[in-house]
């Protein structure tokens, strides 16, 4: 079987290995899709702070049991599938407190441990969720992500009957924006610098669009949500502009939900934070109850995933794939690598 292995930042190599045998508590999953994520553009560029080199990426995907392991149970070959990536210890506070998404030991697959950019994977049978048969396999590469949108806005108190603000409109915007929309939000504006990534939002249905290089996002919070504005914020880049937004136009008493990754630390007026009894609230990854939420949303249709899919390429083509990236100046939203897409190499 082929693997793709990313031996430092800009390179992918190609290796051939056995297929792996899955051991009695394992599934065999022929990966089929994979997302490319932003912690993955990171990585390529050698800026992931908690990534080595060799790395095999990958971990939104999705795909279809090929073996089970002698333990397995409720499952059967050819069944559609995903995987939670995080590899956690069992035995720290987080872990034993319910909060095993936030393991002190942590690895992550395709960040510091293996992911699914190989055409099979063996994965620990506790890690894998089987879909409905009716889900695509794009719709189940989209599940991680989604279930990231899930549980941000789990940890903001949730959408129900709230205005909400989302800054930020790439992918992990974009979701989390049609997440609260489909979860019952009252109104959902979002925001972005980018005219591309703004009308990709219109198409995905999310209610206000608002370019805060051309209008101020004080303006529009009151004309589009009145007076008491958002009721629930949510950070979605990680850049200290978009932060610094959020607390200077967030009502009193307002939560605010940090999503996005921080690769500069950021100053933050903290004494607004204290004056106007502001919530800073982070979130990191996701737990079983937030895959199962986001395998709902998808398999009813809630959400729309195909308008956000931009590029695809084949497996044998996971460079080209980041170097469009690269060329597309920020007009992408979700690149798929396709195991199933016929090779482009002549």
């Amino acid at each position: 079987m082929k693997q793709a292995v990313m031996t430092a930042p800009g390179q992918i190599e190609f290796r051939e290995l056995d297929r792996p045998l899955p051991q009695d508590d394992e599934v065999l999953m022929q990966t089929r899709r994979i997302g490319v994520c932003g912690s993955d553009i990171h990585v390529y560029h050698g800026l992931h702070p908690y990534t080595g080199y060799p790395v095999v990426q990958g971990h939104e995907v999705g795909g279809v049991v090929a073996a089970l392991g002698k333990q397995v149970t409720g499952l059967k070959v050819g069944d559609k599938i995903t995987f939670m990536p995080q590899i956690t210890c069992g035995e720290c506070y987080p872990c034993t407190h319910g909060m095993y998404h936030i393991c002190e030991s942590l690895k992550v697959m395709g960040f510091q441990t293996g992911g699914g950019a190989q055409e099979y994977v063996a994965l620990p049978a506790e890690n894998v969720l089987k879909l409905p048969d009716t889900m695509s396999l794009d719709e189940a590469a989209f599940v991680e992500p989604v279930s990231v949108a899930v549980h941000a806005l789990a940890r903001g108190g949730g959408a129900q009957g709230k205005k909400v603000l989302v800054l930020g409109a790439g992918p992990i915007g974009n979701l989390t924006a049609q997440v609260a929309r489909a979860s019952g939000a009252a109104a959902v504006m979002i925001t972005d610098v980018s005219p591309y990534k703004l009308e990709k939002a219109r198409q995905c249905g999310i209610d206000f669009v608002v370019n805060p290089a051309q209008e101020k996002l004080g303006d529009a919070l009151r004309r589009d949500f009145g007076p008491e504005r958002a009721d629930l914020i949510l950070e979605c880049v990680g850049v200290e502009a978009t932060i610094n937004d959020a607390v200077l136009n967030a009502r009193k008493g307002t939560t605010i939900v940090i999503v996005g990754v921080f690769g500069k630390k950021p100053q933050v007026d903290l004494g607004l934070v204290q004056d106007r009894e502001l919530s800073l609230v982070g979130t990191l990854m996701y737990q079983k109850s937030d895959y199962e939420c986001a395998i709902e949303l998808v398999a009813r249709g809630k959400l729309r995933l195909d308008e956000m899919i931009t590029h695809r390429f084949p497996f044998d083509q996971y460079l080209a794939a980041y170097q469009a990236i690269e060329a597309a100046n920020g007009e992408y939203l979700k690149v798929m690598i396709d195991l199933d897409a016929p090779s482009l190499l002549t």
